[in-house]
């Protein structure tokens, strides 16, 4: 987890000697503009406005901060796309196989959007913003980003080209459904998530990976509780 944290690290720090490096104040700054982003959006989020919710002066935040609001909110996407690497990094790094794999990356994902109420007000009120990083290069750029960063932990039980598509097969659904939520599968909820890695996803890999040598683990994570009609999909 060493490589994760030092993300989370390089996120809310410049590189040293760059303008704003040694301010204590960047993480507070950060969290609240981040606060502000979900009461006003970034249309009518000020220096003024970031400062008064993080509780120091406007000058201290243009010394953690010399580029202004653009550099702030720059700052915070990084931060919190590092922070959901972070927790992402934790589920895939303890998981003991395939399935625990997949289904706890797709839950902590999932939830980690679901509640993230910056990220629902522009969804609501600034739609362009959002789908203008969700769609063609941008995309594809968030795709690859996320495609790297999970497929060096499911090459522990597929080779690392095949786990890099997984990878970005895993992130593929999770960017849908955040995007067009289902009345039929939450992937919120680890039975639902299990249900949609076991009869849907674990076919497909082990399709992919029948030409493979030797054989792969991809023993089904077994979800306490009934799910949706009273099956079990861990049964």
């Amino acid at each position: 987890m060493v490589e994760v944290d030092a993300a989370v690290r390089t996120a809310t720090t410049p590189t040293a000697g760059a303008p704003g490096a040694d301010s204590p104040h960047r993480v507070r700054i950060i969290d609240g503009a981040l606060v502000c982003l979900a009461r006003h959006g970034t249309v009518k989020t000020t220096v003024d406005d970031v400062a008064r919710e993080s509780g120091v002066s406007r000058a201290t935040v243009y010394r953690a901060f010399p580029g202004g609001r653009d550099e702030i909110l720059g700052a915070v996407v990084d931060t919190e796309m590092a922070r959901l690497f972070s927790a992402l990094g934790v589920r895939l790094g303890t998981a003991e196989d395939l399935t625990e794999a997949l289904v706890g990356g797709i839950v902590e994902s999932s939830v980690r959007l679901r509640d993230h109420a910056a990220l629902h007000f522009l969804a609501e009120h600034e739609p362009g913003l959002i789908l203008g990083h969700l769609a063609f290069a941008d995309s594809d750029r968030l795709l690859a980003t996320a495609s790297r960063f999970a497929a060096p932990f499911l090459a522990r039980w597929m080779p690392p080209p095949e786990a890099e598509r997984v990878a970005e097969w895993a992130a593929r659904i999770v960017l849908s459904y955040a995007i067009a939520p289902s009345d039929r599968t939450d992937p919120c909820d680890p039975v639902q998530a299990a249900r949609l890695v076991t009869t849907f996803m674990l076919p497909g890999i082990d399709a992919l990976l029948s030409a493979a040598a030797g054989p792969i683990d991809i023993t089904p994570f077994r979800v306490s509780g009934p799910g949706p009609g009273g099956a079990d999909p861990s049964a």
